[in-house]
């Protein structure tokens, strides 16, 4: 390995690599927009569906409680959000396991043919793209956005548990010093 290669990058690098990142996550936010406008679906609904995706890859139950949790949404906004979502036919709401009272929601096959061709052209062009790479540059560039979204995951909880911009914690008023009472005039 030469000398060069094993250096750090430049300083801008890092900015640069931000900046790309900003980039990347703007252009895919109007991807999910206008493949979601398409298909009458806001972004949360596509959001929820995500989720519910991921936890099931890992065998995990999804309640509402889940999407509530993940996606940071009120109570009212997650029973309006699985409506949305049961009236358009992605997801079920199904009863299962000893507590019968817990909801466990569920993808239809109509979600995954729905989600698969509003995602189709973008995984086509993802994939012509990452075909520019080897092997060995993508097991990097994965590394490096496991990185960047763990960074990102830590950033949001340290953002979340900080006090609002613009406010103050409440401090102790101060007594006022008392100015001295004139002299009277004198006569």
């Amino acid at each position: 390995m030469s000398e060069e290669s094993s250096e750090r990058p430049e300083p801008a690098a890092p900015q640069g690599l931000v900046r790309l990142l900003q980039e990347f996550t703007l252009e895919a936010n109007r991807y999910v927009d206008s493949a979601g406008a398409r298909n009458d679906m806001h972004r949360t609904d596509l959001n929820a569906l995500a989720v519910i995706m991921r936890h099931t890859a890992k065998d995990q139950i999804v309640t509402p409680g889940v999407l509530r949790k993940e996606l940071n949404l009120s109570s009212p906004a997650t029973t309006a959000l699985i409506d949305r979502l049961y009236g358009s036919g992605h997801v079920v709401r199904e009863r299962q396991g000893a507590d019968r009272r817990q909801v466990q929601l569920r993808m239809t096959p109509k979600a995954y043919r729905d989600g698969g061709a509003m995602f189709l052209p973008l995984a086509r062009h993802m994939g012509a793209a990452m075909a520019e790479f080897t092997a060995a540059e993508l097991d990097v560039a994965a590394r490096f956005m496991e990185s960047m979204i763990g960074a990102t995951i830590s950033a949001a909880q340290e953002a979340a548990a900080q006090e609002p911009a613009g406010t103050a914690p409440p401090t102790t008023p101060q007594p006022r010093p008392v100015a001295p009472e004139p002299p009277a005039p004198s006569r």
